[in-house]
């Protein structure tokens, strides 16, 4: 009877205990400051932006690569000495994570796409252990990359559009579903965030297959 009784419990706790759900963001959710002007009264259907960008191989990678897909965006530069090390390191233990899951993959884009040449790219790809089809390392116009990061994954302050002066330099690692929705923030350089990131992953999986 008393096996029955936590049974019961159990039971009910389930069903009156919602699954979580992780928020699904738009421009008008997130401080304005990420976002560009012209994108911050929208409040639904936001989708990240088409790409078309050059990996570590030379390669061409655009969304059809990232199809169905749910994967971390980060933005960094080969030459930075400071955040961008431990970002790259923590993708690293991200794709290690996921290394056997085809649905989990990560992309990297260069805020100094003129000094990271392919071959730059793929020399610091081959030193953090970049699994190619896994993880790729871009590079492409600066115009293209600073409108992503301004208009599609909101993960930079206002610090221009792309022009010859402008630079970026953000720690955050934004989570983006199958269906090219921002699903989640992290801070790229804490060890706690990124245990969360591997979580939300995880959740995001487990109820797209549901």
């Amino acid at each position: 009877m008393a096996f029955f009784s936590v049974i019961m419990i159990y039971a009910i706790y389930s069903l009156l205990t919602p699954e979580k759900q992780l928020p699904v963001y738009n421009p008008a959710d997130v401080n304005p400051r990420l976002v560009d002007e012209s994108l911050v009264h929208i409040r639904r259907n936001h989708k990240v932006l088409d790409f078309k960008l050059i990996n570590q191989n030379g390669d061409t990678i655009t969304q059809e690569d990232y199809k169905d897909k749910i994967y971390v965006a980060d933005f960094f530069f080969t030459r930075c000495m400071t955040i961008c090390p431990v970002m790259t390191n923590n993708i690293a233990k991200l794709q290690d994570v996921f290394i056997n899951d085809d649905d989990i993959k990560f992309l990297s884009h260069s805020v100094t796409p003129v000094m990271d040449s392919v071959p730059v790219l793929k020399e610091y790809a081959i030193k953090k252990g970049v699994i190619d089809g896994k993880w790729n390392i871009t590079t492409g116009t600066k115009k293209h990359i600073y409108d992503l990061a301004r208009k599609s994954y909101f993960a930079v302050l206002d610090e221009g559009d792309g022009g010859l002066q402008d630079f970026i330099h953000t720690e955050n690692f934004i989570l983006v579903d199958k269906k090219r929705q921002i699903r989640g923030f992290y801070d790229g350089t804490d060890n706690a965030d990124i245990q969360r990131l591997i979580e939300d992953i995880k959740l995001l999986q487990s109820q797209s297959k549901n």
